[in-house]
């Protein structure tokens, strides 16, 4: 029973965290302009970059930043995984190497762009071993 409860804990929480996300880039620019939120456009190796797998769970993925990015934000992640089995579909491949040109032209790993919701950039930054309230208040100072 504790194993069911276990599992079903796991998924509730990894699927609250997806759906923080927006699918794609089109989806999130509507939403930032719609909702009136700033956009966090996370470059991301995620089968590859080591710093990009903990920022992922060690901000991403926290409790305080998913409470914090609903009520303020909008997320989109420009993946580029090296793995064959996560090979992305090749629009949203062109997609996330369109926005690396404009973004991430010196292609940083992980690379975290602020954006207003007219797409400007408004911040930057990589990753460091900070806690969650110090990702939340460096986004906030934008």
């Amino acid at each position: 029973m504790k194993q069911c409860i276990t599992v079903l804990l796991i998924l509730l929480s990894t699927s609250l965290s997806a759906q923080i996300w927006t699918s794609t880039w089109e989806q999130a620019l509507q939403k930032a302009n719609v909702e009136e939120k700033k956009i966090v456009l996370v470059f991301s190796g995620s089968d590859w970059c080591i710093p990009c797998i903990k920022l992922e769970k060690e901000v991403w993925m926290n409790e305080a930043f998913i409470a914090y990015a609903e009520e303020n934000l909008i997320l989109y992640r420009a993946d580029f995984p090296k793995r064959k089995k996560n090979k992305l579909a090749p629009l949203l491949q062109e997609q996330n190497e369109s926005l690396a040109e404009v973004y991430n032209p010196k292609g940083y790993f992980p690379w975290v762009v602020v954006l207003s919701p007219s797409k400007k950039k408004i911040g930057s930054f990589v990753y460091e071993r900070l806690p969650v309230s110090a990702y939340i208040e460096k986004i906030k100072g934008y």
